[in-house]
């Protein structure tokens, strides 16, 4: 767990998302949250961090997200030295399917 940003409101944070029950309720809660860049930022992150578990390159990626090369450097690193929580993520769907 990063420590960086452990502390009482994203406890709080984390705490209210995990109460959510449904893709409409998380709609509902993150357009309250964030803007609408902000929703399609996290978005697009996740979808490259996806493509690149899945071996795409980098080219790929840009042409299927439009994100920036520094964007797809910055989630490869933290799907490398990060905290595994995609990885961890990304098994859960996995298995959700099947």
């Amino acid at each position: 767990m990063n420590s960086k940003i452990k502390d009482d409101n994203t406890d709080f944070l984390f705490d209210a998302i995990l109460q959510l029950q449904s893709k409409e309720e998380c709609y509902q809660f993150f357009e309250d949250l964030c803007t609408v860049s902000e929703i399609k930022a996290l978005s697009q992150r996740i979808v490259v961090a996806k493509m690149l578990s899945d071996k795409r390159v980098y080219s790929d990626i840009v042409a299927a997200t439009g994100a920036s090369t520094a964007t797809i450097s910055r989630v490869n690193r933290s799907l490398i030295y990060g905290c595994d929580g995609y990885d961890m993520v990304f098994s859960r769907m996995e298995q959700e399917k099947k």
